[in-house]
């Protein structure tokens, strides 16, 4: 009897002892298995994932850091909206830097260190498919602190027609109570066009309906010419129904025009709304002034109207030019003796390059002019120093009174007819 009461105790401690080193082995086996880079990720991206309504992946090699302020680094990740073939984000690499209590509080807390995003390539057409499938928020959005700031380097945006290269992101903290400075440069490219840009911003908080500065390099590249820029802006953050923008915009810019043997330097503003939406900018209702020197090519003229740029660019500005420019053909009496201004219409709808016609509507005084012409060529005829004393257009002049060699005519109607270019002679002609 007393045999069988020492055998009981002791079945019962080995079982006990075998269900510790059971517990034991299994929290080696876990310690293991989590302290892999790989699972630390695919938690992490998991997590991520679900909380963003996304499918997130990396394949590439991953590192972590608990110690001091906890890290995570991946590498080739993708994000794609549930059910779609087509990543919404591609990433080279991408760092994480956060400090323990934020992530003990679970997203309570947005204070983070560092990010850093190497290559990234965003969707534009995935990202707003994702958007639309967010919940409304709540409340004000929240913004993150970062107090060593961000880094992305050779990024791409990708839109319908257009996309943005090269894109550079640096500024070295970001708090909602402070002044964020930084830097943002890449090169926009679009039907023929490339649109480099190279800018310093200021935005007074990172938040909507708050000022924004921006100064530095702009230029746009088409085939046969370009455009350099020094530019100034300062504008108010929007977002709202009708897309993302700039209110209040005011934009300066020193610029030169080169094609060629061709180089006029001139100056203009901007002022006006700016929205992007559905893959359309524009500026609208819009302000615009021109400047340049008194023996220019260029005229000087104020006018208004509406740009927009999508599938195409459309120009649309009712304004006055000052006074015929001096290097511009001279009109015949009594037209080129009027100090009258000129008032015009100019509407284009069209390739980016501003290769195709645009239409123009002038007069002055009681002189008319309703007609068509392409830029390219009225430059190159304004440019030449023997050519024809028309200018490349077609329309239709009203006047009523003109005198040519010392002959006055009155009630003149003039249809004048741009001959088309020549055509190529055909091989073995």
């Amino acid at each position: 009897m007393a045999a069988a009461d020492t055998t009981a105790p002791a079945r019962r401690s080995r079982k006990r002892l075998w269900i510790v080193l059971a517990l034991l082995l299994a929290a080696l086996i876990g310690l293991r298995w989590v302290s892999r880079p790989s699972q630390i990720s695919w938690i992490a991206l998991a997590q991520t994932g679900r909380a963003l309504g996304l499918q997130i992946s990396a394949s590439g090699a991953s590192e972590y850091r608990l110690r001091g302020t906890p890290m995570l680094e991946v590498r080739d990740l993708v994000a794609r909206v549930p059910g779609s073939d087509k990543p919404l984000l591609r990433a080279g690499r991408v760092y994480l830097a956060a400090p323990w209590s934020t992530i003990r509080a679970a997203g309570s807390v947005l204070d983070i260190e560092r990010i850093e995003l190497d290559a990234p390539q965003l969707d534009i057409g995935e990202l707003n498919r994702w958007l639309a499938t967010r919940p409304p928020s709540p409340g004000p959005t929240r913004i993150p602190r970062l107090s060593r700031g961000a880094r992305v380097s050779d990024g791409r945006a990708i839109g319908e027609g257009w996309s943005v290269e090269n894109i550079g992101l640096d500024f070295a903290e970001l708090d909602p109570d402070k002044p964020l400075r930084g830097r943002v440069r890449g090169r926009a490219l679009t039907a023929g066009v490339a649109v480099p840009f190279d800018l310093a911003a200021t935005l007074h908080r990172p938040t909507a309906a708050r000022g924004l500065g921006l100064s530095g390099a702009v230029a746009v590249e088409a085939r046969d010419w370009r455009l350099p820029m020094r530019v100034r802006a300062g504008a108010r953050l929007h977002a709202g129904a009708d897309g993302l923008g700039l209110d209040a915009l005011r934009l300066g810019a020193d610029a030169r025009y080169r094609s060629g043997d061709t180089d006029l330097p001139f100056a203009y503003g901007v002022a006006g709304p700016l929205r992007y939406r559905d893959g359309e900018l524009s500026l609208a209702p819009m302000g615009a002034a021109l400047r340049a020197a008194a023996d220019s090519a260029v005229p000087n003229l104020d006018a208004g109207g509406r740009f927009g740029f999508g599938a195409a660019l459309g120009l649309h500005w009712q304004g006055r030019i000052h006074a015929w420019p001096q290097v511009w053909p001279a009109l015949p009496p009594p037209l080129g003796q009027s100090k009258t201004p000129l008032d015009f219409q100019l509407d284009y709808d069209g390739k980016a390059d501003l290769s195709d016609a645009v239409a123009l509507r002038a007069q002055r005084d009681g002189t008319s002019f309703d007609g068509r012409f392409r830029l390219p060529q009225m430059l190159a005829w304004i440019d030449a120093k023997d050519g024809s004393p028309l200018p490349p257009l077609s329309g239709a002049v009203s006047t009523p009174k003109i005198e040519i060699s010392g002959a006055a005519l009155e009630g003149v109607e003039v249809q004048i007819e741009d001959d088309p270019p020549a055509a190529a002679a055909a091989p073995g002609s």
